[in-house]
């Protein structure tokens, strides 16, 4: 048996990139076994993002201080930079990153773990036309780099919406959605291994299987995953306003556990005339999708994102959002200034908004928001909930970071838990004892 190859990995962006470079590691032939520094490490991979203009800095950053890094080494770790970076900007990264071995797009998820062994033998990688198959190599299981308790669940790629600010479709191609049977099979093995929250992401996951020609696809995959053995919460994260029509919100209030009543919708804005600029899917305004959703699930916790800052977005247009998120008291608000994306359609929209104003009424959404949090939180103090719990704090020896139903992980507020069988994993039963302005702290009951 081959020995496997020592990798440290860097998975930048969103869950998406995350389960790109899980699956990719998990086919490397010989396997991989992750190693936490780079010094330690035969090959290093850089997983990228480039939705953004901060993003692409921060992946830039991340290549170029790591590459400096183990630019000494002896042996030096070969480095490979894969993901949404490459696949915008192919050509001048390779003219201004020679010290990068291996490139890899999105486009060859299949071609790269043949490419990363070839890379640490010292083999150049052919070209596709040169013969190199896809699927080739042996595929073991998918890697998991978060915590045991949950993994993600990638159900499709790309994305057919126009929205005039977004790279996606650009960098990622038109909704490429996963056969059902294959999801089924993933998540049927992650729960096998221990998993038992699954979060399933995709750019719009309201738009799964319209590629197929399934309708109603995303009811029916989860109509097939709440069956399955072992998942205790199922959680869904972008669901499109316009995809949340009444027969499926009632389907979701419908179903019940392990599906949460948690829902993640990317309104962006609440204001028609923005949102019209935007080019958002056509929809119900915002308010109604609340009201639906609240309607049906009289407990749902809503979390949502907004831009600040959009071409058009006026004083009035502002306090207008300003308004809805106040009067709408959502569990969970995400706020991103407006960044101006090479080769959308949003920079060459009138009614510019300064950079320092994007994000002073940034501030000024998320202070708002800040009080809302901690009104909706505070109720929670006194009541025992189940609590996952992902990691020991870095810092204080018996406390614990763990999330209850309503935080996603990665993008809401925490759980401190301590307390009698509180360890990694495990999801526990826990009285809330504390409230802060967006994270929670229990005592596990003994």
């Amino acid at each position: 048996m081959k020995r496997p190859i020592k990798v440290h990995c860097v998975s930048l962006g969103c869950p998406k990139n995350r389960v790109d470079v899980e699956t990719m590691l998990g086919c490397v032939p010989e396997g991989v076994a992750i190693v936490a520094e780079p010094g330690l490490a035969e090959l290093v991979v850089i997983n990228t993002c480039s939705f953004i203009a901060p993003a692409v800095e921060e992946s830039v950053r991340v290549i170029v201080e790591t590459a400096e890094a183990i630019r000494d080494l002896s042996p030096r770790p070969r480095l490979a930079v894969t993901g949404c970076l490459p696949a915008r900007y192919g050509e001048e990264l390779r003219r201004e990153l020679p010290e990068v071995d291996l490139w890899g797009l999105p486009s060859e998820l299949d071609l790269l773990p043949g490419r990363l062994s070839r890379a640490v033998r010292g083999q150049a990688a052919p070209s596709r036309q040169g013969g190199e198959k896809a699927g080739g190599q042996p595929c073991g299981e998918r890697l998991i780099s978060t915590p045991p308790g949950y993994a993600y669940v990638k159900i499709a790629d790309g994305c057919n919406h126009a929205c005039a600010y977004c790279t996606i479709p650009s960098i990622r191609g038109r909704l490429n959605s996963r056969p059902a049977g294959d999801i089924v099979a993933e998540a049927r093995g992650l729960l096998a291994r221990g998993v038992s929250e699954l979060v399933l992401v995709a750019q719009d996951l309201t738009a799964y299987g319209r590629d197929l020609g399934v309708k109603n696809g995303l009811q029916r995959l989860v109509e097939q995953l709440l069956g399955l053995s072992g998942l205790a919460w199922l959680r869904l994260l972008y669901l499109y306003p316009s995809g949340l029509d009444e027969g499926f919100a009632r389907f979701l209030a419908s179903a019940g556990p392990p599906l949460l009543p948690s829902f993640d919708i990317p309104f962006q804005h609440a204001h028609p005339d923005v949102l019209t600029a935007m080019g958002r899917p056509r929809s119900a305004p915002p308010e109604a999708i609340l009201e639906r959703v609240r309607r049906h699930s009289p407990e749902a916790a809503i979390r949502t994102t907004f831009i600040t800052g959009f071409p058009g977005e006026t004083p009035r247009r502002f306090q207008a959002l300003c308004d809805f998120v106040a009067a709408s008291r959502m569990h969970h608000v995400g706020v991103f200034p407006f960044s101006p994306e090479a080769g959308t359609r949003a920079v060459t929209l009138p009614g510019k908004v300064s950079r320092r104003e994007a994000l002073k009424r940034r501030e000024t959404l998320m202070a708002i928001q800040a009080e809302i949090s901690a009104g909706i939180l505070s109720g929670y103090v006194g009541r025992t909930m189940r609590v996952m719990v992902d990691a020991p704090h870095p810092e204080w020896p018996g406390l614990f970071v763990g999330r209850t139903w309503f935080q996603a992980p990665e993008v809401d507020g925490v759980t401190y838990v301590s307390g009698p069988g509180v360890e990694t994993g495990r999801m526990v039963s826990a009285e809330i004892v504390e409230s802060k302005d967006y994270d929670l702290v229990a005592l596990a009951e003994g």
